[in-house]
């Protein structure tokens, strides 16, 4: 057991960096102290963080194939399985999106319930707090003021690597693994109908559990934490995961409540660099260098990743230099909404997209260092947990939640490299934030301007 203040609640794995900061702002909102690591701990490193009753993994799963998974996923789940939390959870986005050949669930299901010696695994995804609802097992988003089935969302049917176009979770599952999946409904969250739900997988498998609004979501908490007392511990889904168990911990007076986080104040100036093609990013990104004063500076993919790459960076971060000397924010972005994708030019080589984000993030480090920002942004689920790793963290814990738009924090960053050990970055997926995010971010808003 690891020595630690109180009993750990909860050890996870998040399967790109904004899940992952997803999962600790809705944690330490509600009074879970929480660290996020980028890496598995040393000892010393874990040490100092004692007190906290969370401890996640922010991890690339998302993007990388099921060869991978079985290769670093099998350790991962080894060294939070040995944490002995009540609950460890593979975290996946909340819309799900995911394909057979990349950011396969199944597959990491299968791996946690071998490591865990389990035959059940729990599976929620609705979370109504980030406008996500599954009813009869199909998956609804909201989206610009709508609520969309998945495979009508006008992004996520649409994803550049992963469409979904399959909104029935158990089938678009089938296609990821051999595990049986079975459905509690919005009507069977009993714990009898639960018990009945999960005799018919004949001891193995994934059981999914609806969650539709507060009453699905209190009914789903309370049998999460029934399951993993009974032996199902290793459990996958969304952020949706903790939102249900908080009301089950609060229950049962293992947590107080909600806590209060003073803002941290506005910055002179902040850099963010973006590698998504989102259309919420693209509005974000005119809104940013439009009325809210940013400048802007395009970044051809396909030439970061040519042969003259090296100057190409050195030409991007002149110019953005020019701009925070001059004090103004900047935002470096290789693509304006998805009609800008290069996607299809860019995945002729394999690991260009790693290598993208990793080059953004080698911009950004330089930037910090020789500007001495004290606050960044990375946009794009998958470029942050690539870009992040350029950045020499150790590891994340809340600084700002943002209650408007929950699953993109502002966060402190600890580790030995002084430039960036305190820095206060934000983790923005494609989806997620109003249009005014990055004001928001530079000025320590917890809530958007009017």
């Amino acid at each position: 057991m690891p020595d630690m203040a109180a009993p750990l609640l909860l050890s996870y794995y998040g399967d790109d960096f904004t899940g992952s900061t997803d999962v600790m702002e809705a944690l330490a909102s509600h009074g879970v102290e929480t660290v996020l690591f980028l890496r598995i701990p040393d000892d010393a490193l874990l040490q100092r963080f004692a007190h906290c009753r969370a401890i996640g993994l922010a991890g690339t799963s998302r993007s990388e194939t099921p060869a991978w998974m079985d290769e670093h996923l099998t350790p991962i789940f080894q060294w939070l399985k040995a944490r002995e939390a009540t609950v460890c959870h593979y975290k996946v986005c909340s819309t799900f999106d995911s394909a057979p050949a990349v950011g396969n669930i199944g597959r990491a299901i299968e791996i946690g319930l071998d490591v865990f010696g389990q035959g059940l695994a729990p599976l929620v995804v609705g979370a109504p707090q980030l406008k996500r609802y599954t009813a009869f097992g199909h998956l609804f988003a909201g989206y610009q003021g709508d609520v969309y089935r998945i495979d009508r969302h006008p992004v996520m049917s649409r994803h550049p690597v992963t469409p979904m176009n399959e909104a029935d979770l158990t089938q678009h599952l089938g296609h990821q693994t051999e595990l049986p999946v079975a459905l509690a409904d919005l009507t069977m969250l009993t714990d009898a109908q639960i018990d009945a739900r999960a005799a018919t997988l004949a001891g193995k498998g994934i059981l999914m559990l609806d969650v539709d609004g507060p009453e699905t979501q209190k009914a789903a908490g309370a049998q999460l934490l029934r399951l993993a007392n009974h032996g199902s511990r290793f459990m996958a889904g969304s952020s949706g995961v903790e939102y249900a168990l908080l009301q089950a911990w609060r229950s049962a007076g293992l947590v107080e409540g909600a806590r209060d986080f003073p803002s941290p104040g506005k910055a002179d100036r902040i850099a963010v660099v973006s590698g998504s093609v989102s259309p919420t990013t693209e509005r974000q990104i005119r809104q940013a260098t439009g009325a809210d004063g940013f400048d802007g500076v395009a970044l051809d993919p396909l030439a970061l990743l040519g042969e003259d790459g090296e100057s190409v960076i050195d030409r991007a971060i002149r110019e953005a230099q020019t701009s925070l000397a001059a004090g103004r924010s900047v935002i470096l972005h290789t693509a304006l909404g998805p009609q800008a994708d290069r996607g299809g030019e860019i995945d002729r080589v394999v690991g260009s997209r790693h290598r993208l984000g990793q080059m953004l993030g080698r911009i950004l480090l330089q930037l910090i260092e020789r500007e001495a920002l004290g606050r960044a942004v990375i946009a794009g689920g998958d470029t942050s947990s690539h870009a992040l790793g350029a950045l020499k963290v150790d590891a994340l814990t809340t600084l700002l939640p943002l209650p408007e738009t929950p699953g993109s924090p502002l966060c402190t960053a600890h580790g030995l490299h002084a430039p960036t050990n305190g820095l206060q970055i934000a983790l923005k997926g494609g989806q997620v934030g109003r249009d005014g995010y990055f004001a928001q971010i530079r000025d320590g808003r917890a809530t958007s301007a009017g």
